[in-house]
C-alpha cells in the first residue's frame, strides 16, 4: 500500500462513512484553514486496487523559511486497532512527508478513552485506552495532558444525547434560569451571514480571531448547509408586557401575605413575605427597565452561537452573550433552544469543551457548571500527539523552546 493524494469526492466518501468522521476532517474545514494561511493535503492510504484504508486532512504551515509542520485536526481517519495497518501507514507517512520537509505532524484523534462522573471525578475507562500504547509503540510523542484549555482542541467534552433531551431532565438551576429567561421576552432566530458581526461583539474579548475568520467559517460550511447562526434578541415590548404581568401577580401575592401576617405572624410566614418583597422589587425594576428600553428600541440582540452539522451530530462551535444582560440568562436560553431545535433531526450535540477539573477551585468552574446543567455525558479524549518526521530538527526546536512558542494556542483554533 502507499500514500496518495485523494480527490475531494474520494476523501469525503471515505471520511463520511467512517465512525471517526468529523467536521474538522472535511474538505470544508480544509477550505476554511486555507483562508487562514494554511496549505493542505487530502491524503489516502490505498492498495493496488485503489481501495482506501485510511485518510486524513493534513494542514501544513511553515515553521521557518526551511521547515514546515503538519496538523491532522482530530486525527487520522483510520482503524487504530488494526496495528498492522497503523504501523504501515505511520512508516509510509513519515517517508512521504520527509520529501515535503515537514518536521512533524500533530494530531489529536477524536477517540474517547473514558467517561467521567463529574460529581465524583471517577473515570470509567474503555477499550480505546489501548490506542495510547499502540501510538507510543510506534514512536508517537504523547504531549502533556491538560486539565484546562491549553491544548489545540479541548481534551474533555460534554456530549448531550438529543434523543433523550427534555427540559424536565435538566438540572433544577438550569431549568429555573431557562424559565426566567423566557419570562424576560427573549426570542431566538436563525440569522444569515450578516449576523456574524452581531455574534462577534459577544465573543471578541475572549477570542483572538477577528470577525473575518467567523465569516469565512460561515461562508465555507454554508455552501453545503452544514452551519447555522443563532441570535437571541430581547423583544422590549414583550419584556414590558411580561414584566408588568409578573409584577401585578406578585403584588397580589404580597398583599395577601401582608394580610396573613396581620392575622398570625410566624417566622415562616415572615420569611415568605420577605422573599415576596425581594421578588416585587425585582419585578418593579424590570418594569422600569422594560419601559425605558421599549421607548429606545424594539429589538436588542444579546446572545448568539455558531453551530456546525455533521452526520448525526451538531457542534456548538462558538457562543457568547452581552454581559450587561447576564441576569436575563441569555446563554441558558440560547443553548436550551438550540438543543430543542436540533433534537428532531440529530442524535447528539457536542457542547464543545470542558475542563477535567470538577472542583470549585477550578478557574473555569462556572463554565463547567453551566454545561453540566444540560446533563451531558462527559468524556475524556485521547489527547495530543506529535509524529516526528525529522527527529533531529524536532528535538532541536523542542529544546530551544521554538515549538512551545509556536503552539501557544494562538495558532490553530477550533
Amino acid at each position: 500500500m502507499h500514500i496518495k493524494e485523494l480527490n475531494i469526492k474520494e476523501f469525503e466518501n471515505f471520511v463520511d462513512n467512517n465512525p471517526l468522521g468529523n467536521h474538522h476532517q472535511s474538505f470544508n474545514y480544509a477550505l476554511l484553514m486555507a483562508e487562514n494561511g494554511y496549505d493542505y493535503d487530502l491524503i489516502g492510504y490505498v492498495d493496488e486496487y485503489n481501495r482506501i484504508y485510511a485518510a486524513s486532512l493534513i494542514l501544513i504551515k511553515k515553521l521557518n523559511y526551511l521547515f514546515k509542520y503538519g496538523y491532522a485536526p482530530k486525527g487520522f481517519i483510520i482503524d487504530y486497532f488494526n496495528k498492522k495497518i497503523l504501523k504501515e501507514f505511520t512508516d509510509d507517512l513519515i517517508n512521504y512527508y520527509k520529501k515535503k520537509h515537514l518536521v512533524f505532524i500533530k494530531l489529536n484523534p477524536e477517540i474517547a478513552i473514558c467517561e467521567i462522573n463529574p460529581k465524583t471525578g471517577k473515570k470509567e475507562y474503555n477499550c480505546n485506552v489501548e490506542v495510547k500504547d499502540s501510538l507510543l509503540d510506534l514512536g508517537y510523542i504523547k504531549l502533556k495532558d491538560n486539565l484546562y484549555f491549553e491544548s489545540m482542541i479541548p481534551k474533555y467534552n460534554g456530549i448531550v444525547n438529543l434523543k433523550n433531551f427534555n427540559l424536565k431532565n435538566l438540572d433544577k438551576n438550569t431549568r429555573n434560569k431557562i424559565k426566567r429567561a423566557e419570562n424576560k421576552g427573549l426570542n431566538i432566530e436563525i440569522a444569515d451571514r450578516s449576523g456574524i458581526d452581531i455574534l462577534y461583539n459577544f465573543i471578541k474579548r475572549k477570542r483572538d480571531k477577528n470577525a473575518f475568520y467567523y465569516k469565512d467559517y460561515y461562508n465555507v460550511f454554508s455552501k453545503s448547509n452544514n452551519i447555522d447562526l443563532f441570535l437571541v434578541s430581547l423583544d422590549t415590548n414583550s419584556f414590558l408586557i411580561k414584566a408588568k404581568k409578573a409584577y401585578e401577580e406578585e403584588l397580589d401575592q404580597n398583599n395577601n401575605l401582608n394580610y396573613k401576617l396581620t392575622q398570625n405572624q410566624t417566622p415562616k410566614k415572615l420569611n415568605i413575605k420577605m422573599n415576596s418583597d425581594r421578588k416585587l422589587l425585582s419585578y418593579k425594576n424590570d418594569v422600569l427597565e422594560a419601559t425605558r428600553k421599549n421607548n429606545e428600541n424594539s429589538k436588542i440582540y444579546i446572545a448568539g452561537a455558531l453551530v456546525t452539522k455533521y452526520k448525526n451530530r451538531i457542534n456548538i462551535v462558538m457562543s457568547g452573550f452581552d454581559t450587561q444582560y447576564k441576569r436575563f440568562n441569555p446563554n441558558y436560553f440560547l443553548h436550551y433552544n438550540i438543543l430543542e431545535y436540533y433534537k428532531k433531526y440529530y442524535d447528539f450535540a457536542d457542547l464543545n469543551g470542558m475542563t477535567g477539573d470538577f472542583s470549585k477551585n477550578n478557574p473555569y468552574h462556572g463554565l463547567n457548571e453551566f454545561k453540566l446543567g444540560f446533563k451531558p455525558k462527559v468524556y475524556e479524549f485521547i489527547g495530543e500527539y506529535d509524529l516526528k518526521i525529522n527527529p533531529t530538527i524536532y528535538h532541536s526546536m523542542l529544546k530551544s523552546g521554538k515549538l512551545a512558542k509556536t503552539f501557544n494556542k494562538n495558532d490553530i483554533k477550533k
